[in-house]
């Protein structure tokens, strides 16, 4: 028998998707992929280098749980310079991916029954892994900007509250939160023990104006906030599994007891890779943000041209196009009443793979990533063109 735990998780919607979207290419379909999360650049050269002569220096053993002490020191001094406030090693843990860092943060920080403040639309994982630790994920609307307001926020704060969680740049929707934004937030905090979840995997992508560190506009709440960052998205470096939280040192400490019940340390060669990620910097993440400006703005106005309402995304690379109006049509006899219903179509009529809305806290919309060269995408929008016409 499985444990109440293991009965309530439910499979990650968009590597749902991926998988059939691969199982269709496998059987020789040119299907169109906006599914998965994922870079669609080779991690850069320098990266790879250094992992490689790590191999070969015989750098192959355990290293520290918390991740090897130059990695640690450089990723303090890389948030001291972009927060503007100081970092030490001992206040980093170096994690296997970003998404396990915020599974261990909730594992440390959450008792049966507290609640952890979640803005919708979120990242699919959060609410899975709150449940997991105990927790319990309370939802909140963001409006039309897709951006928590300290007016709304307010009425959901009470003496259960252990936790908010700030995404910035956002996915799915890619919205990114101004300093103005974040610092009245960070007032509504303040005087409450609350902690906050700063989930700024997305800093390095944006289109305009540079990402704020929810540290950087509220220094004084250093104390109580998780930065959780890492190099998948980045630095292409999905595979690698290699994210960091940054926390006080007692809760820095405490991650690292529990991972070291738990992956021991992350895999030591890639660490060096990371290393020289943050330490060599050529062009390559700022040629990568520019193709996906490129894309990002071909999508957003196709999108408009289908008629389709679509907020332009000011970092990551996703697009959170509302396709609520398509309920009630029909397409081949079956009736779309939901964002389940409209990309289930599209996979299995048109050969393009998306993620609906529900997964992210929202059936109005789908999520598509605009990943992909700029020939699929323009295939995949196409098709999309195409099944928009034929609906009854």
């Amino acid at each position: 028998m499985f444990s109440e735990r293991a009965l309530q998780i439910g499979e990650s919607p968009t590597l749902a998707i991926d998988k059939k979207a691969k199982e269709l290419i496998k059987q020789g379909k040119k299907v169109i992929n906006f599914g998965v999360g994922e870079p669609d650049f080779d991690t850069p050269e320098y990266i790879k280098e250094a992992a490689i002569n790590a191999l070969r220096q015989g750098k192959t053993k355990y290293t520290p749980v918390g991740g090897i002490p130059e990695l640690r020191k450089k990723i303090a001094e890389y948030l001291t310079q972009r927060t503007g406030v100081n970092y030490e090693d001992q206040e980093v843990v170096v994690t296997c991916g970003a998404k396990h860092g915020l599974y261990n943060i909730f594992q440390v920080i959450l008792n049966p029954g507290d609640e952890v403040i979640i803005p919708v639309p979120y990242w699919v994982s959060y609410v899975e892994q709150v449940k997991l630790a105990g927790g319990v994920p309370i939802l909140v609307p963001t409006g039309e900007n897709f951006k928590l307001a300290p007016d709304k926020l307010i009425n959901y704060l009470n003496n259960r509250t252990k936790a908010i969680i700030i995404n910035s740049p956002s996915n799915p929707t890619g919205v990114v939160y101004s300093f103005d934004e974040l610092k009245s937030l960070g007032r509504l905090l303040k005087d409450r023990e609350i902690l906050i979840i700063a989930d700024e995997i997305y800093e390095r992508i944006y289109f305009s104006e540079k990402p704020i560190s929810f540290v950087a506009a509220n220094p004084e709440l250093k104390e109580k906030t998780f930065i959780v960052n890492g190099f998948s998205k980045s630095h292409s470096m999905t595979g690698w599994r290699l994210g960091y939280v940054a926390a006080s040192r007692q809760y820095a400490a405490k991650l690292i007891e529990l991972q070291s019940h738990q992956t021991s340390n992350p895999t030591s060669f890639a660490q060096w890779g990371a290393l020289a990620a943050l330490t060599i910097e050529d062009d390559s993440v700022e040629k990568m943000v520019q193709e996906f400006k490129k894309r990002r703005d071909f999508v957003v106005s196709r999108l408009q041209e289908l008629k389709l309402k679509v907020i332009e995304p000011a970092g990551a690379f996703y697009v959170f196009p509302r396709i609520d109006n398509c309920f009630g049509k029909k397409h081949s006899g079956k009736i779309i009443n939901t964002s389940i219903d409209f990309a289930e179509i599209m996979l299995e009529y048109y050969l393009v793979a998306m993620v609906p809305g529900i997964a992210f806290g929202d059936d109005r919309f789908v999520r598509l990533s605009y990943a992909l060269s700029l020939a699929d995408l323009k295939e995949g929008l196409k098709r999309l063109e195409t099944f928009l016409k034929n609906l009854e």
